[in-house]
């Protein structure tokens, strides 16, 4: 029953009240029976006490917990002690399901954190009041599978830059839409054993597709596609929502994007204050006049306004870039990360309720996770993952060529898809060597066989490039690479294959063993994609090569890499102190 109609005193913060019974592991409603009580009559059997409807002149009462319902009485017949009276609390057998789940969800309350504000509502707080904050948006087509064993997934976190909520007027552009300003594509292992955040500059410029969004009256409205687009676009321009920013990922990583959470400025200034500060390192002082964040060298903890200046700061750091506010952004999710996962986050029911209210107010996510047990069934998806195993990148990127000064970027020719292909292939960026290892021995017994043997040098390799993998300009972008960087001169773009193919093969005659070995070498071709033929073929005709759908990009092996990318990145189990 809620502080209400237990009769709590108005000094008493309700979250105060809940205590964790170390018996039992569950938290108790505990109310200090000193304190006035109320002469309100004891609700009705499974009811919630109604609340007085207060007058104009009488003094507002201190906020209630979120009303919860009454303890049901038990029947005599259900706890009957053999003599018609109820058995004592002492010898009843408690229910251990349900006392492990609520251990569980004490557990998994911090773990949505990860993705910046999910599990930050306290799981073990079900309360109706929490579940009516989250803003829900109905994507159209959305392509999420939800959450399912043995397999990967991925959030988009959304940090919009338009300026709603009090005191965000004065940040630029009031009117504005808003921007997808912060995007972190939060990638979760199948085996749930480790996570990888990769942010996206708002500055790249890439394709947006075309996508639909659900106006306010229900109607459809079809926004079209666009080519040379700077990214934070994808969101809140000519109509597009999340949906859209999600359908541009997709097209940019080729990971499909099963939900997304969007938060603005009062995100960040609301739980930072909830959860008591924030821990933060600089290398030097800070004066920033721009964001007004001004720290002392060294750690210091930031919470609400100053919080929101440290991650929003461009010119105190590195070359003033907008890549740079990107680390310092990655280093304060880390440490918000540890911070709701230590302990005197998780045992005080105090700071969950805060972060509950403050999560669930600012969070807008899409249908599939738009309540608090669909979030709860992501936390306990999460609640595995150590912060050990949580790596935070960015997208690698190179400035953008087709400007004479350049202020946007474009993804890295070799770099980004490399790391496209390292999240497709759930490979963790913490490097879990075994099972890097496990994956790199099964290829090479695959293997073994058919690349036994001499290889050829690489001037010495012929092969025709067939594009059969629907991506515009593959086989020019492979040719490029084999000759630019692997010294493949002999090599040709025959453009598109006759027909799309569902896997890349290499076709070669028995005299050119040597060649397909070394050009598999190069590629990452695994056994499968090699066709032998049965002739020898005349000495001067190429193999030949014909890209398949399973191709990720010039450089990046056919079957998937069986170790992390070397990008740069930052564990969120430390604590790194900006430059």
């Amino acid at each position: 029953m809620d502080a209400h109609s237990r009769g709590r005193a108005d000094d008493i913060d309700p979250a105060d009240q809940w205590v964790l019974n170390p018996r039992t592991g569950n938290y108790e409603l505990r109310l200090d029976h000193s304190a006035e009580q109320s002469q309100a009559p004891s609700p009705a059997h499974g009811s919630t006490a109604p609340v007085p409807a207060r007058g104009p002149a009488e003094t507002p009462a201190a906020p209630a917990a979120p009303a919860v319902p009454v303890q049901r009485r038990r029947r005599v017949d259900e706890e009957d002690d053999g003599g018609g009276r109820q058995a004592p609390a002492s010898r009843r057998k408690p229910k251990q399901g349900a006392s492990r789940k609520r251990k569980a969800l004490l557990w998994t309350g911090g773990t949505m954190a990860f993705v910046l504000v999910g599990g930050a509502t306290g799981a073990y707080i079900l309360y109706k009041k929490l579940d009516g904050n989250i803003a829900v948006i109905d994507t159209v087509g959305s392509e999420s599978k939800g959450f399912r064993k043995g397999e990967a997934f991925n959030v988009l976190v959304i940090g919009t830059d338009k300026r709603t909520g009090k005191g965000n007027e004065g940040y630029g552009d009031k009117d504005s839409p808003g921007h997808a300003d912060t995007t972190i594509l939060f990638h979760v292992a199948k085996d749930r054993t480790n996570a990888t955040a990769l942010s996206i500059p708002r500055d790249l410029m890439t394709t947006i597709p075309e996508c639909q969004s659900r106006q306010p009256d229900g109607t459809i409205l079809t926004i079209p596609g666009q080519e040379q687009a700077r990214f934070n676009v994808s969101l809140g321009q000519d109509g597009r929502d999340p949906g859209c920013t999600m359908r541009t990922v997709k097209e940019l990583t080729g990971l499909t994007v099963d939900h997304f959470m969007m938060v603005d400025f009062n995100a960040v200034k609301e739980l930072s204050t909830a959860v008591g500060g924030v821990k933060v390192c600089v290398e030097k002082p800070v004066d920033d006049k721009k964001s007004h964040l001004k720290l002392p060298a060294g750690e210091s903890v930031v919470e609400g306004e100053q919080a929101l200046a440290f991650v929003r700061t461009r010119s105190s750091f590195g070359n003033k870039s907008d890549l740079d506010r990107i680390k310092i952004q990655q280093q304060f999710i880390g440490s918000m990360i540890r911070q709701i996962k230590s302990s005197e986050t998780l045992t005080s029911p105090k700071k969950l309720y805060d972060l509950a209210q403050a999560a669930t107010n600012a969070l807008t996510v899409d249908k599939g996770i738009g309540s608090l047990s669909k979030l709860e069934d992501m936390a306990k998806e999460l609640s595995g993952v150590d912060t050990r195993n949580i790596a935070f990148t960015t997208l690698p990127v190179i400035d953008n060529p087709d400007e004479p000064k350049p202020v946007t970027v474009v993804p890295h020719p070799t770099q980004a898809p490399e790391l496209f292909s390292a999240l497709q292939a759930d490979v963790s960026l913490t490097e879990v060597k075994k099972k890097a290892q496990d994956t790199k021995n099964a290829q090479a017994q695959a293997q073994a066989k058919l690349l036994q043997g001499t290889r050829a040098q690489a001037s010495d390799v012929r092969v025709d490039v067939y594009n059969g993998s629907g991506i515009r300009g593959a086989a020019q972008s492979t040719l490029n690479w084999l000759q630019n960087e692997q010294g493949v001169n002999r090599s040709t773009n025959k453009s598109n294959a006759p027909e799309k193919a569902a896997r890349t093969t290499l076709t070669y005659a028995p005299n050119q063993a040597d060649q397909a070995r070394a050009l598999a070498d190069m590629m990452g071709l695994p056994a499968t994609a090699l066709k032998p033929g049965t002739q020898d073929a005349a000495p001067r005709e190429p193999m030949t090569l014909v890209l398949g759908a399973d191709f990720k990009g010039a450089g990046v092996p056919v079957n998937g890499p069986a170790k992390a990318p070397d990008v740069v990145k930052v564990e969120a189990d430390k604590q790194v102190c900006a430059k």
